[in-house]
């Protein structure tokens, strides 16, 4: 999914410019809403495996917290130093726990893909190490911005 970007359409990234971005990427920024409507922002590894952006959290963070209570989601990812190399994509929409929390290996076919690109992104390993402090969201974005400062004229 892409929204429509009115504004920026000539620094968007395409979808294979976007999903590359995504799946070599290691951190992104996660927001969430704290009990009293203050946003709360915190780093995190994640993969991405096309469609959705997979976050495995600490489950007894004050982000894990947040989410039970309002799953409202939005996460930014992005790079460059220099304002000219600037590009990054943000995902927002509803975040979705998936399997045992924490996660301890039950059997969850769903967390299959995104357990094996995380381990191997990651941890350069073959087979995802489950600590019993972490579990996974998914966030299927209703909205997706992205930017790519590269594509801006020089001058």
């Amino acid at each position: 999914m892409t929204a429509t970007q009115r504004r920026g359409r000539r620094i968007m990234m395409s979808t294979g410019e976007r999903d590359a971005f995504l799946t070599e990427q290691r951190t992104c920024r996660v927001a969430t809403v704290s009990p009293d409507g203050r946003p709360h922002v915190s780093a995190l590894w994640f993969v991405w495996d096309g469609t959705s952006l997979w976050l495995y959290s600490l489950t007894r963070s004050r982000r894990w917290a947040e989410l039970r209570r309002d799953p409202r989601i939005a996460v930014v990812v992005d790079d460059g130093e220099e304002y000219g190399e600037l590009r990054g994509v943000e995902l927002s929409g509803t975040a979705v726990f998936v399997g045992e929390a924490p996660r301890t290996g039950e059997d969850c076919p769903e967390l299959t893909l995104p357990e094996a690109l995380f381990a191997a992104k990651n941890f350069q390993l073959a087979a995802m190490p489950h600590d019993g402090r972490h579990a996974w969201l998914r966030l299927t974005p209703d909205a997706i911005a992205s930017w790519d400062f590269r594509k801006l004229p020089a001058g």
